[in-house]
């Protein structure tokens, strides 16, 4: 918190910090692409809930109409991930095929995903003897 003018209290949200990347509930993405080699990598930053990651679904799609045979790896290894939209993706991931409502012709996709190794949202905080 800190002071406004008049002696009003402002709550500010305050990103979080993962080691040294900080993350905020704000969805990022950039998206690096090399043709030569039929590859582009979707990095995403912030926060990936089940309703975030339809935007993640967007920016594969479009990544995919570039050229055929692209192959996708999704970086989340920079952001705060739920366990849903993780297994949303790999279900993805499994059929080669977004949601039919993101997707409705079913375009075949290959990707990997990159997820975070620790769901900071989930670490339990250490237990101090008294």
């Amino acid at each position: 918190m800190f002071r406004v003018g008049g002696g009003r209290s402002v709550a500010v949200p305050v990103p979080a910090r993962i080691g040294r990347i900080i993350v905020t509930d704000k969805l990022k993405v950039l998206v690096r692409v090399d043709l030569d080699r039929a590859q582009a990598q979707v990095a995403a930053q912030g926060h990936v809930t089940v309703e975030s990651v339809r935007g993640l679904y967007a920016v594969m799609k479009r990544a995919n109409t570039l050229m055929a045979d692209l192959t996708l790896e999704i970086d989340m290894t920079g952001a705060r991930v739920e366990p849903d939209a993780v297994e949303q993706l790999r279900d993805c991931a499994r059929s080669h095929h977004l949601p039919a409502h993101v997707d409705p012709l079913q375009s075949d996709y290959r990707f990997s995903i990159l997820a975070p190794l620790e769901d900071p949202t989930r670490a339990e905080a250490p237990v101090l003897a008294a």
